[in-house]
C-alpha cells in the first residue's frame, strides 16, 4: 500500500509499458513516424491513449469530441474505441499535422467516423451550441492551445451530456504548475487557472491523474 503516487524511474516505466499497454500496430506506426517529429512532445503517452480507449468504451460513447488533433494519435485511439455507427468531430488549425492524421485514419480503417474541422476550435463550438448540439455529446478531450482551456472546458461543458467524460489533457505542465518561477509564464497561468476552475466546479466528478502530463478527468453531473 502506498499514501502517494508512485515516481516512475525509467526502468519502472518501461515495465509499466511492457505489462500493461497493448498498442495496436496501426497506433504503434503512428506514434513512430510522430517521434520523428520535433513536436513530438505533443503527442500523448501510449498508456493515456489506452486509458482514454477504455473510457470512450465503459461509458458506450458514440458520439466524441476532441479539440486538438496534432498528428491523430488520441483521435484515432477513440475511434478505434467507438461502435460502427460511432462518430468524432475532431478539432484543429494546422492542414501539415492533421493530413499524418488523415492517412492513419484511412488506414485504419475508421476515417468515416471522423469529421475534421480546420478551424479555430471555439468557433466550431460555437456553431456546436447554434446547432443545438447541446449534452448530446457522450465524451470530450482538450489538448489544444492553452490560453483557450478555460473557454474550451466552458464550451465541452454545455455540449457534453449528463454523465459524460469531459477530460483536459497537460494539467501537470511538465511539473511548471507547482514551480513559483513559472508564475509569470501565461501557458502556465493558465493551466493553473483551468485546474482551479474545475476543482471549484461543483457541476462535475473529478480526477487529476499523473498519466503523461497530467490528465484530468470530469464527469459532468
Amino acid at each position: 500500500m502506498s499514501n502517494q503516487s508512485i515516481c516512475l524511474s525509467d526502468p519502472l516505466y518501461q515495465y509499466l509499458i511492457a505489462n500493461s499497454v497493448r498498442e495496436a500496430d496501426i497506433l504503434t506506426k503512428l506514434r513512430e513516424e510522430t517521434a520523428q517529429r520535433p513536436l513530438v512532445d505533443m503527442q500523448i503517452s501510449p498508456e493515456q491513449g489506452q486509458l482514454m480507449g477504455l473510457l470512450v468504451q465503459s461509458i458506450g460513447a458514440k458520439k466524441c469530441l476532441e479539440v486538438g488533433v496534432f498528428t491523430g494519435y488520441s483521435s484515432l485511439v477513440v475511434a478505434l474505441n467507438l461502435p460502427d455507427d460511432g462518430r468524432l468531430i475532431a478539432c484543429d488549425i494546422s492542414d501539415e499535422f492533421t493530413s499524418i492524421a488523415r492517412r492513419y485514419w484511412q488506414a485504419a480503417g475508421v476515417s468515416e467516423k471522423i469529421s475534421l474541422h480546420i478551424a479555430p476550435a471555439l468557433e466550431t463550438l460555437d456553431r456546436l451550441l447554434a446547432n443545438g448540439e447541446s449534452d448530446t455529446f457522450d465524451f470530450a478531450f482538450i489538448d489544444a492551445d492553452k490560453n483557450n482551456y478555460a473557454a474550451y472546458y466552458d464550451r465541452c461543458f454545455k455540449l457534453v451530456r449528463q454523465g459524460g467524460l469531459i477530460l483536459v489533457d497537460n494539467v501537470l505542465w511538465y511539473g511548471r504548475v507547482a514551480d513559483p518561477a513559472m508564475n509569470g509564464d501565461p501557458r502556465t497561468q493558465a493551466i493553473k487557472q483551468i485546474n482551479q476552475q474545475i476543482y471549484h466546479d461543483d457541476r462535475v466528478q473529478i480526477s487529476l491523474i499523473p498519466i503523461g502530463d497530467g490528465l484530468t478527468i470530469a464527469r459532468k453531473k
